[in-house]
């Protein structure tokens, strides 16, 4: 199919097909389903399934699954046939409403942090049909929530789901006070850019640490790395580019709308940002892309990596959550148009992300908290731990002003004059950006920039969504029961500018200065995933969700133990991994060769010549030292696994020890080998190097 406008959807059951395809009256009650949210009847599903079995049979499927996000991070399918056998011993082809709106999986076998017991297994998938159906592989793929039976969200899309409408419900409020009587709802959107590193597929084999947990824990820097910034933006290699090339193809196949790709800033390492969609639909897509990404990779004979940082030294991987509102006649409450001063409406919904942001910060820290980012934030290469907003010149110029009365002008951009005549005039932005700011506005969105590379992005979209409603209820409140509503609007403005102040910074957050600023302005620094785990189960948290009916208490602890667990598991494996590494590669690596070294030194001495040997000699005891020393690291990481092992009675202090004890002794152990690497002979070495890896061609 070489036309792209005919390729593009073409595995979508999307608006046109099912224009194409149901009757009238479906139709316009599956969209006011969509659109509106009034219940599915039971006959509109049967009408459905019914055309969407055709459809998908058409495209080659045999089999259907309800695909879901269950709380270990991935996605998770059960496959069915539509197959249905016939008394003379044939087949029916047949896929009826129920079974489109309604799945059965194994809810026991999924982390549910207690609300599932191992004997409790029934849980449900319910068809989100705001979200389109795909035929994939030979499969419908039918996009779902899932619940457990008696009801608790045991998924990452539930509370997603039901954060966009807390907002929507919110904002209408606050649009309503400004006399909006057209819109009906309105709707988050987001456009997720994914980072990720493409290495050799033979080399991942030989590295058993980037099998079992995605990332590098041993490996001494290559002699060049990310420092010459040559590979950002840099020409595409062949081999990537046709990589690139079929990535697009087939996510545009399934209505995703990929439209940047370029190598970023790291060596090996690169980016795809797709069109913003609707939440749900994005968070979905970004699912997509995870996963074909590895797919496609493993066709071109590469290992697609999305770990936040799969190597020490260089810039890792994230996604930039780029997050806005619009009303659905397609008014976007964040742009600020040309006068932004005198467009109030902007301003409180500016006013009122920055009071969401600043009032709950740790929150939007513990959505971008996992293991691997751990590694990542601060890093000089994304943001820190520190949860700040950047506005730029221009909006923080209008601010300071309603913070002394009134907004009365604004800073415009002008042209840009570049010096040379034949290059045109171009119009210059009133902002400049700022690449480390952790929430940056950036002309009428805001980038969350510390959302994890590897990590669906509905954690952070659900706690932005419901923050941010909490803030504009807050502010609904007030408009609704004003007197003199422009008095009232000028008197909220000032008081949340002069409360939420402390939380704008358009500087560098890099910087050492920025940490200490911080600290005086008490903004919280939350730096590891165990500490922001316990943010969850505040009685501010707690508070927060249930008002807004995004998740209960008993969900909220069931993903603070899950996110624990989670932690707990992964650097267990990473200890294991390294330790298996250590003893069954890296020593016996080293061993051979001091014994080669020592006998070069004893050849030489049999001669009976009097040879200088000096440099022999020093490399065998530089050799031995480091082997002794990576000896000593394996019984102490050892003995730490097991000591944490043993602590499953607290969940916390058992995290505690493996982020204080486990990983602390396993960048000890690592510190040994790394010097080993750097003096062993290469033809001894057992693994892959970075050069190896990050500079094959």
């Amino acid at each position: 199919m070489s036309n792209l406008s005919e390729l593009f959807g073409s595995n979508v059951f999307n608006d046109f097909v099912m224009r194409e395809r149901l009757p009238k009256a479906t139709y316009k009650a599956i969209k006011k389903t969509i659109d509106e949210g009034v219940p599915l009847g039971q006959d509109v599903a049967e009408v459905v399934a019914s055309a969407m079995k055709d459809w998908a049979i058409e495209k080659g499927a045999t089999h259907f699954t309800h695909w879901f996000q269950p709380m270990t991070g991935v996605t998770a399918e059960k496959h069915d046939s539509f197959i249905s056998p016939t008394a003379d011993g044939k087949i029916i082809l047949e896929f009826s409403g129920k079974e489109l709106i309604k799945g059965e999986p194994d809810a026991s076998s999924f982390p549910s942090g207690g609300l599932r017991a191992t004997f409790e297994a029934r849980g449900y998938t319910a068809w989100d049909c705001t979200s389109p159906a795909f035929v994939k592989e030979n499969t419908l793929f039918i996009p779902t929530a899932f619940c457990s039976y008696t009801g608790e969200a045991l998924d990452k899309k539930t509370p997603l789901l039901r954060s966009m409408e807390a907002l929507s419900k919110q904002a209408m409020r606050v649009l309503k006070s400004f006399g909006n009587n057209t819109s009906k709802r309105v709707i988050t959107t987001v456009g997720p850019e994914q980072e990720y590193f493409l290495i050799d597929k033979e080399m991942y084999k030989q590295r058993k640490d980037l099998v079992f947990t995605g990332r590098t824990l041993f490996g001494a820097p290559a002699p060049k790395g990310q420092e010459l910034e040559d590979h950002y933006f840099g020409t595409l290699k062949e081999k990537i580019s046709a990589f690139m090339h079929e990535l697009d193809m087939e996510l545009w196949k399934l209505g995703v709308s990929a439209k940047t790709k370029h190598n970023e800033v790291a060596p090996s390492q690169h980016e795809l940002a797709p069109i913003f969609s609707t939440t749900n639909i994005a968070t979905d897509h970004n699912q997509l892309v995870m996963e074909t990404m590895r797919k496609v990779a493993n066709r071109h004979d590469l290992v697609c990596l999305l770990h936040e940082k799969p190597f020490a030294g260089v810039n890792g991987s994230g996604k930039h959550n780029n997050w806005s509102m619009t009303t659905d006649d397609g008014m976007n409450l964040l742009d600020p148009g040309k006068t932004p001063h005198e467009n109030v409406q902007f301003l409180v919904m500016l006013c009122a992300v920055i009071g969401a942001v600043d009032d709950y910060a740790e929150l939007l820290r513990l959505s971008a908290a996992n293991p691997g980012n751990d590694h990542r934030l601060g890093a000089n290469e994304a943001p820190p731990a520190i949860i700040s907003v950047f506005l730029g010149e221009q909006l923080t110029d209008i601010l300071n002003q309603l913070k002394n009365g009134c907004a009365k002008s604004c800073i415009q951009g002008g042209e840009l004059k570049i010096g040379v005549n034949t290059l045109p005039a171009l119009p210059k932005d009133s902002t400049d950006r700022n690449r480390t700011s952790p929430f940056a506005f950036t002309g009428n969105k805001f980038e969350f920039r510390m959302v994890p590379s590897s990590a669906t992005i509905s954690k952070s979209n659900y706690t932005l969504n419901t923050i941010v409603a909490e803030s504009l209820c807050n502010i609904a409140d007030r408009l609704e029961n004003a007197s003199d509503f422009d008095s009232e609007v000028e008197a909220l403005l000032k008081e949340m500018v002069v409360k939420h102040e402390k939380i704008i910074f358009n500087g560098n957050n890099y910087a050492e200065e920025w940490i200490e600023e911080a600290a005086k302005r008490n903004l919280p620094n939350i730096t590891s995933t165990v500490d922001a785990a316990k943010e969850i189960i505040t009685e501010k948290s707690i508070s927060l969700f249930k008002k807004h009916s995004v998740l209960s208490k008993a969900e909220l602890e069931s993903r603070y133990e899950i996110m624990l667990e989670q932690y707990v598991k992964t650097i267990n494996i990473e200890g294991l991994t390294a330790l298996e590494m250590a003893k069954r590669q890296i020593l016996p690596a080293g061993i051979a060769f001091v014994q080669a070294v020592a006998d070069s030194v004893n050849s030489v001495k049999a001669t009976g010549i009097d040879i200088d040997i000096s440099a022999q000699t020093e490399l065998l005891v530089e050799l031995v030292g480091a082997l002794n020393g990576l000896k000593k690291e394996i019984k102490e990481l050892e003995a730490v696994i097991f000591k944490a092992s043993e602590m499953e009675d607290d969940i916390y202090k058992q995290a505690c020890c493996y982020r204080d004890g486990v990983f602390t002794r396993m960048n000890d152990l690592r510190a040994y080998a790394d010097k080993l690497e750097i003096l062993v002979d290469k033809d001894y070495w057992p693994i892959p190097t970075y050069g190896d890896m990050l500079f094959n061609d």
